[in-house]
């Protein structure tokens, strides 16, 4: 009959893909999605559950149906509607996740748990380790935003490992994900037609493109699969933001520094979106993260470095001239917020 797996966090595109991929695997016999989000499309073979990971039902759901395989992607930085405020994305990752390993804890045949991180784990301030590796520690846990959360998260995933021991648990931290049709807070950003940078920062940045962040969830629930652990997720090489945004052919306009705890949000009050008041902070210093528990157990790096990801981005979205008008209106609202400091 092959293994049962749930997917949770299944309502958006690169979730859909994510499905698409297990049902071509044929060790999966049974596809479960979860999400409070219809997908884009109904996939055939696929039993998509309409429901929010923070609800009890999720117990007699892994029971009932007995769920061997949890992968758990809805592990989000952005809101998933308008109006959602940073309560609710922390809510449904923190509360979500406990909500979730408290159902798993009590289903005895589960054999795998994946679980999507990111590497802002690790932070992003200035004087902090030029590379991290897997064994370095969580440094977000002090900070705030989608950082805590993942700091937090995995906190409790350990706790679960520990109780379960049994069960494999994989730790996935993924680096900014891109491409063509990525909708991360990066594309955001980087879809701009102006990019706000803080003044005197040009931080180095470690990307993952979508299709390779694919195949790695696939091969982690695979068998045997990546097996138990923490796994940094990333394409190999760094780009600096000035690089980035040459090749894209988008202009920069520089923020001081004492600004960035607010512009974020005061960009989206005058019209700009696509740039939270934590991804500004972010942009102040780099961060890059060792891949080598991941190259070992592939035999090499990810078909596409950081460099190449870009590029896919920049053949979709960059190149030519920006319309003169927004333009314009762009640089005005970045004055207004800039007044406004």
């Amino acid at each position: 009959m092959g293994r049962t797996v749930l997917v949770t966090g299944a309502g958006d595109a690169w979730g859909s893909r994510v499905l698409a991929l297990l049902r071509r695997d044929p060790g999966v016999g049974r596809l479960i999605a979860v999400d409070r989000r219809l997908p884009p499309s109904r996939l055939p073979g696929v039993e998509f559950l309409y429901t929010d990971v923070r609800r009890p039902t999720l117990v007699p759901l892994l029971a009932e149906r007995a769920v061997d395989t949890v992968i758990h992607l809805d592990v989000r930085e952005a809101p998933l509607a308008p109006g959602e405020g940073r309560s609710t994305v922390k809510e449904n990752n923190v509360l979500g996740t406990m909500q979730l390993l408290g159902a798993c804890q009590k289903v005895p045949g589960l054999r795998r748990l994946v679980v999507r991180s990111s590497t802002q784990v690790y932070g992003s301030p200035a004087r902090e380790p030029a590379v991290f590796g897997e064994d370095s520690p969580p440094r977000a846990a002090a900070g705030d935003g989608f950082a805590r959360d993942v700091a937090e998260v995995e906190g409790y995933v350990r706790g679960f490992a520990r109780r379960r021991p049994e069960v494999a648990v994989t730790v996935l931290r993924f680096a900014h994900l891109l491409g063509p049709a990525s909708d991360s807070r990066m594309a955001a950003y980087f879809r701009l037609p102006v990019l706000p940078t803080v003044f005197g920062h040009d931080p180095r940045l470690q990307l993952v493109h979508e299709d390779d962040a694919l195949e790695v969830v696939g091969g982690a629930v695979a068998e045997p699969g990546l097996g138990a652990g923490v796994f940094n997720v990333a394409g190999d090489g760094v780009l600096t933001l000035t690089q980035a945004a040459r090749r894209l052919g988008r202009p920069t306009v520089p923020v001081l520094s004492p600004l960035t705890p607010w512009v974020g949000t005061a960009l989206r009050t005058v019209g700009v979106s696509g740039l939270s008041a934590e991804q500004f902070r972010s942009l102040m210093a780099g961060r890059v993260a060792r891949t080598t528990l991941l190259r070992e157990v592939r035999g090499g790096p990810l078909p596409h470095s950081t460099a190449e990801t870009f590029a896919d981005f920049v053949a979709a979205h960059g190149g030519g001239p920006l319309a003169p008008e927004r333009l314009s209106r762009m640089v005005g609202r970045l004055e207004e917020v800039v007044r406004r400091g």
